[in-house]
């Protein structure tokens, strides 16, 4: 992978990687380096007591659609990037039901540091939900020897599904 992978590739192989949204029930959408849109149908499980969605759940799709944000666009650039912080602020309830959609861009970059913003709306609704913003620190995507082996032999599907312990 390099700087000019595009943004195809990058959404393709991190739906494959990302074992965590397929168990939360994500869906994602990257529509360039940068910008990225995030989908959860709100169901019975992500529920803490009915019929409220538990905070933790628009919490994680707002840390992935943060992560994915920086990280789709640090990918471009020929590097990776990891989580120095987050913060979210909640505005309504969500109920299971409800369609929400996390849309994420970046604000800033450095040279060492990118922050983006990102907002998650009830599209049933058309309610805010929750607004955020994280700052990742980038590096090298050298770093990860093993993702770029399994790059190279072309076999990141075939190894990645086997090793996937939600795979039914």
């Amino acid at each position: 992978m390099n700087a000019t992978t595009d943004y195809a590739d990058f959404s393709q192989l991190y739906k494959t990687i990302c074992r965590f949204d397929r168990f939360l029930g994500l869906e994602l959408e990257v529509l360039q380096p940068g910008k990225i849109i995030y989908r959860l149908a709100v169901v019975e499980n992500h529920l803490s007591m009915p019929p409220a969605c538990h905070g933790g759940v628009i919490a994680a799709m707002m840390d992935s659609t943060l992560g994915v944000t920086a990280l789709s666009w640090a990918v471009a650039q020929g590097k990776l990037c990891a989580t120095v912080e987050f913060k979210t602020h909640f505005f309504s309830q969500v109920k299971e039901g409800d369609r929400l959609q996390g849309t994420g861009e970046i604000d800033f970059t450095g040279s060492s540091l990118v922050v983006p913003t990102a907002e998650i709306m009830d599209i049933t609704t058309n309610r805010l939900v929750a607004k955020g913003m994280g700052t990742f620190t980038l590096y090298p995507i050298t770093k990860k020897k093993e993702l770029l082996e399994l790059l190279a032999k072309g076999k990141a599907d075939d190894q990645l599904q086997q090793d996937n312990p939600l795979k039914t």
